[in-house]
């Protein structure tokens, strides 16, 4: 009997694993929203620089649609090149864009490196029109000089940190990566399915430090400069431990973060992350970004509704099912716009009723 049930389709059944994709038979109410309740800021965007005319005005009809009031495009390109942007967008749309301006690497053994990156900030800030300082997640991974990979806290680079304060702009920080992307790829990592379908994502030890180590060192930078207002970007890839990463902003008042690329955290949690936004509502920004619109609408339904067990966007960054946290009022219009207004300077208020 056994062999013949081993004989049956099961047995002929081909599909991997990463093609399984079920539907869900369970039948709840849903509220599939395409447009956020509040104009909201995306503090975490990237937009090319050769848009045309007519794509610049498409791309601001996706984001009325959305109620994307501003979008920051965090990808101004180093060594003065953020004013090219800047012009591309203020032909466009003038008050819906903001640019942050970026940090040329290369040559850090050169003497004067840190002079010359602290002039640049400040003629990208006062000259070009730049908003802020953004930091790719190179620094701390890849960025390497004569005696190998520079880390996060480099002391070179503690004259830059404290121009950006000195400038009164943030500095939007990614650093390192998920913690399972550090781990070993077995069969306990939550994010083998990802790291399956995108080997280049892993960082082994063998090539790189533990995640712990590479997060100090942001930490470092935290502590070592209270002047400075740093937006953490993704949940500081903190979205798991929601209570380490309200430890960590208690302890560094100079700190925000921001929801981009991690909403599936939160989505899975729905009890504890509305306790954390709740509390912390004072510290977190909406951020998406890769542009995709519908994408949107998926962090719209985990914020404003709530929904049961429904999809994230991208299957293989979470396997798991989303929860609407169904927030107050008030936090949802601090997270959309509110905090910004505080932390991004120059950003117009009339885009916020009520701000």
């Amino acid at each position: 009997m056994l062999a013949l049930l081993l004989a049956g389709p099961a047995a002929a059944q081909t599909m991997t694993i990463e093609e399984y994709a079920p539907r869900s038979t369970l039948r709840v109410p849903e509220h599939l929203l395409t447009r956020a309740k509040y104009p909201f800021v995306d503090v975490h965007n990237h937009q090319r620089g050769n848009q045309t005319p007519a794509q610049l005005a498409q791309l601001l009809r996706d984001m009325d649609a959305l109620n994307l009031a501003v979008m920051v495009d965090l990808s101004g390109g180093t060594n003065g090149r953020v004013a090219d942007k800047v012009n591309l967008f203020r032909g466009a749309g003038g008050n819906r864009f903001v640019v942050f301006t970026n940090v040329d690497f290369s040559a850090m053994d050169q003497p004067g490196w840190t002079e010359r990156a602290v002039r640049q900030l400040e003629e990208d800030v006062k000259v070009h029109g730049a908003r802020g300082l953004k930091i790719f997640k190179n620094l701390g991974l890849t960025v390497k000089d004569s005696k190998g990979r520079v880390p996060t806290d480099d002391p070179r680079l503690d004259a830059v940190w404290e121009k950006a304060g000195a400038l009164g702009v943030p500095v939007l920080i990614h650093t390192g990566e998920p913690a399972p992307f550090f781990d070993s790829m077995d069969q306990h990592n939550e994010r083998w399915l990802e790291l399956k379908l995108h080997p280049d994502r892993a960082r082994p030890s063998s090539q790189y430090p533990s995640w712990e180590a590479v997060m100090q060192e942001q930490w470092n930078v935290f502590r070592k400069h209270p002047r400075t207002t740093f937006i953490d970007a993704h949940l500081g890839w903190l979205g798991s431990d929601l209570d380490r990463l309200g430890k960590l902003l208690d302890e560094n008042p100079n700190v925000y973060t921001e929801l981009a690329a991690v909403g599936h955290e939160l989505g899975r949690q729905p009890r504890r992350a509305r306790e954390f936004l709740i509390r912390y509502q004072d510290r977190v920004m909406m951020g998406k970004d890769t542009w995709a619109p519908a994408e949107y609408h998926t962090y719209f339904r985990i914020l404003e509704t709530p929904d049961e067990y429904f999809d994230w966007f991208r299957n293989y960054h979470a396997h798991w099912k989303m929860y609407g946290l169904e927030l107050p009022d008030r936090v949802l219009r601090k997270i959309y716009y509110g905090n910004a207004l505080q932390v991004i300077p120059g950003l117009d208020r009339s885009l916020f009723p009520g701000s």
